[in-house]
């Protein structure tokens, strides 16, 4: 168990391209939130999930963004917002294959930073990642500021340790933690994974 980490499950995106509710979709026996519960909750006490509208079938706390701030900034201020730990690992509901083997992984490379980002491929994976509470400040001043809202640009304001490729390979050999369903054909193409 990580004992200092809070984990926040994002569901609130509007799910454009897959034009239906994103978590509520079903793979496999379960939920695209479902299997993403059931990977981070036996790894930390306390599991939030991050909501636009409460979600009837959901018995985990549920925080809405502020209506205000739309997007994962949104989320990620509403659950630093609720923590009761020093850390939240945050994940998108939409990467069902994310291992509890790969969080503990990137768990190892807190210390001295604000957060932990894995990069994929050269691409930043901010919806997969650890953040300190200590990054409120800046995610708030980035929401209420004129910019861009962001992960990114909240990233770019922090001490961040970047995981890549390699140091990852030893709990998720594949990288398929990373896998984001984001349409129907990225669905129809999980089926046969697991």
């Amino acid at each position: 168990m990580i004992a200092d980490c809070t984990a926040l499950i994002l569901t609130g995106g509007e799910s454009r391209r897959m034009r239906q509710d994103k978590a509520a979709l079903i793979l496999g026996e379960h939920s695209l939130l479902q299997h993403v519960i059931y990977s981070v909750q036996p790894l930390f006490k306390d599991t939030i999930v991050s909501v636009r509208t409460p979600r009837a079938n959901c018995d985990l706390l549920q925080v809405s963004d502020n209506p205000l701030h739309q997007g994962p900034l949104a989320g990620l201020a509403a659950g630093l917002t609720q923590a009761k730990t020093a850390w939240i690992f945050v994940i998108a509901c939409d990467m069902p294959f994310i291992t509890p083997q790969l969080i503990t992984t990137l768990a190892g490379f807190r210390e001295g930073v604000e957060a932990v980002v894995p990069v994929v491929d050269g691409f930043v994976q901010p919806m997969a990642a650890f953040y300190s509470v200590h990054c409120l400040d800046a995610l708030q001043e980035i929401l209420n500021g004129s910019g861009k809202h962001s992960l990114r640009a909240l990233l770019a304001k922090l001490q961040v340790r970047y995981v890549n490729e390699v140091e990852m390979r030893s709990s998720d050999p594949g990288l398929r933690s990373f896998l984001d369903l984001d349409t129907p054909q990225d669905v129809a193409s999980a089926i046969n994974i697991k």
